[in-house]
């Protein structure tokens, strides 16, 4: 009984997600962080009101990522989540940011693109 409640209203979040994201289109991705502080961050910086919801789960370290795919991208959505710290599959979080991170945040790094604000030269 508790896993058809606990289904039903994942179901339910994931419809109400795709409700609220017109032309949505949605992806999992690993994201790197460790706690409830990480996954707190990570949503806030993923997520825009009617173009993005992020949804990490920091046993896995996966994140699924709903976006309006006429308003944004998988890669501007995963930059945005670089540039508050977290390093993912296709940015490595500046390295400035990540060292203000509190100290349960920090994980093993592994170098990848580092990302760039949108307005930064390239």
């Amino acid at each position: 009984m508790k896993s058809i409640l606990i289904l039903a209203a994942l179901f339910a979040t994931a419809t109400a997600t795709q409700a609220q994201i017109k032309n949505a289109e949605t992806a999992t991705v690993k994201v790197n962080g460790n706690c409830g502080m990480c996954e707190t961050t990570i949503e806030k910086a993923g997520s825009k009101a009617k173009i993005s919801k992020t949804d990490w789960n920091s046993e896995t370290g996966m994140a699924v990522i709903t976006f309006d795919a006429k308003k944004t991208s998988l890669d501007e959505v995963l930059k945005r989540i670089a540039l508050s710290g977290y390093d993912n599959v296709n940015y490595t979080a500046p390295t400035a940011v990540y060292d203000k991170l509190h100290g349960c945040c920090k994980y093993d790094r592994v170098k990848s693109e580092t990302a760039k604000p949108v307005d930064a030269p390239l």
